[in-house]
């Protein structure tokens, strides 16, 4: 059971704080309440620790007609960079309760990894107030972590001069706020690659299956996935290769493809290097733009890379600073859904007159809009 402390609310009523907002709870307060006065109000979970979150539950406050009808989850690592939790239909809206007492169970299409939660109300009592109690479902979660300082990468040496291989899964998580680096490459004597790299924020798969005539320089790309990827939030990665046949998904959203030429083989030799493209004999020196970020839980054909690394196993070579935490940025990256009601308010001092500085970064495809006001 979470302690009152791992609590937080952007507001609370002086009779029902957020340290009151576990599920079933009965004590005065009953649940939490925002002040009358909040025109953002939210409720914020730290987990402790990073978590397998499955499901949540909510209740209202109780012996009340205070309750929130429908809301807006959020999850953060750091409880400063936030991302909206979307079901598999692209919906973001939760359905809440109708009442103070009864409990209201909403299973995650899609497990998220995090330490904080956050709830925001959307809807709430008619013949109240806004009241709730949580609870957060789900279990711990095991990871390692490599991060890279885009002059540093991970080579996976094999114990043969080539690999061979006609099925492959490949499968990681990462993040970064650079839009351009590389993931993961190999290549073989025979014209066979596979590249997986960030390029103008999207997810690019390079591969070629023997096909001697086309190089990694010249060749198209075979698939491209995703946008935005370079935001500092966890992206998963899947690659599942029989033959000539791939599947690369990305945050669950998979992308169908088939290799070009006759090879059924992917044929690599010496090594898989991860986080960048060494030159050969020439250490600290790469080919293309290294990815500089976290990567996390990467396995190749059911071979955990980063815990062969951090045990310093002989098959695994370091190049360049490569450390075994994810150091988290002071700026923090926020995504605007909707151009006509999404805002970003920021608390300000009353009576400020020594004047103020912003600064702050931004991309957009709209024409239009309001920056900053």
């Amino acid at each position: 059971m979470l302690p009152g402390s791992s609590f937080q609310s952007s507001s609370q009523s002086s009779a029902s704080s957020a340290a009151s907002a576990r599920l079933n709870i009965r004590d005065e307060a009953g649940g939490w309440s925002p002040e009358i006065s909040d025109r953002q109000p939210w409720l914020q979970v730290d987990l402790g620790e990073r978590m397998e979150v499955t499901a949540v539950a909510t209740q209202g406050r109780f012996n009340s007609q205070d309750w929130v009808s429908s809301y807006l989850l959020f999850y953060s690592d750091t409880g400063r960079a936030w991302k909206q939790h979307r079901q598999e239909d692209g919906g973001g809206r939760f359905v809440g309760n109708v009442n103070s007492e009864a409990v209201v169970h909403n299973k995650l299409s899609h497990s998220v990894r995090t330490r904080f939660l956050r709830f925001v109300p959307l809807d709430w009592s008619r013949s109240g107030w806004l009241g709730l109690r949580v609870e957060v479902y789900g279990c711990s979660f095991k990871s390692d972590v490599v991060s890279f300082d885009g002059g540093s990468s991970l080579l996976y040496r094999f114990n043969q001069k080539s690999m061979s291989t006609v099925k492959d899964v490949i499968s990681l998580r990462f993040k970064s706020r650079q839009a351009e680096g590389v993931l993961l490459h190999g290549e073989g004597q025979r014209g066979d690659y596979i590249t997986l790299e960030l390029h103008e924020g999207k997810l690019d798969l390079h591969l070629n299956l023997d096909d001697s005539r086309l190089r990694l320089s010249s060749s198209p790309v075979a698939v491209t996935v995703g946008s935005l990827l370079d935001d500092q939030h966890w992206h998963s990665v899947l690659i599942e290769r029989f033959n000539r046949q791939v599947n690369l998904t990305v945050d669950s959203h998979t992308q169908h493809f088939q290799t070009k030429g006759e090879g059924l083989s992917l044929d690599v030799d010496y090594e898989l290097s991860f986080g960048g493209i060494p030159l050969p004999g020439k250490p600290g020196t790469f080919l293309r733009k290294n990815f500089q970020g976290c990567m996390e839980n990467l396995y190749y054909n059911g071979i955990n890379i980063i815990d062969l690394a951090k045990r310093r196993k002989p098959q695994i070579h370091s190049v360049g600073n490569v450390t075994f935490s994810c150091s988290q940025p002071q700026l923090g990256a926020c995504t605007f859904l909707s151009s006509s009601s999404s805002f970003l308010l920021l608390p300000g001092a009353a009576n400020t007159t020594g004047g103020f500085s912003v600064q702050f970064q931004f991309r957009t495809w709209n024409q239009d809009g309001l920056l900053f006001s």
